[in-house]
């Protein structure tokens, strides 16, 4: 029933000149006004600002349009350039859970635990440093 209620949403970034991929930011609703956010984006095109434009377009959405109060993120502590788009978003670090999750093994094949850090703002926040 629960996950039945929550609402998720997915973006594909595309290159004007010849739709090529680029990224993805998506959202996914934990409940009335909490949102669950995160992207993805191709190395090629880091650095250029892309994914800062498409991250800070999301969260305006979210906070302007869906009602979010509190928007959060799960980044892996050794994601440096997801860290540092979290706090030029105005996020700010609020823990670290140490061996939280796994995506790859090690060598001997058992699994490798990372340190995931969660980053949060709340709708009070991104009106004050977002004053369009």
């Amino acid at each position: 029933h629960y996950h039945a209620r929550r609402m998720a949403m997915d973006s594909m970034l595309c290159r004007f000149k010849d739709d090529f991929i680029i990224g993805d930011v998506f959202a996914l609703r934990e409940n009335e006004d909490t949102y669950n956010v995160g992207w993805h984006f191709n190395k090629r095109f880091e650095g250029k600002g892309f994914a800062c434009e498409a991250a800070a377009g999301l969260l305006d959405y979210l906070f302007r349009e869906a009602g979010a109060r509190r928007i959060y993120g799960f980044v892996e502590d050794d994601n440096i350039r997801s860290k540092r788009l979290c706090e030029r978003l105005g996020m700010r670090r609020e823990g670290c859970f140490k061996e939280f999750v796994t995506f790859v093994n090690n060598p001997d094949g058992s699994p490798k635990y990372e340190d995931t850090c969660v980053y949060a703002i709340l709708e009070k926040e991104w009106n004050t440093i977002r004053q369009w």
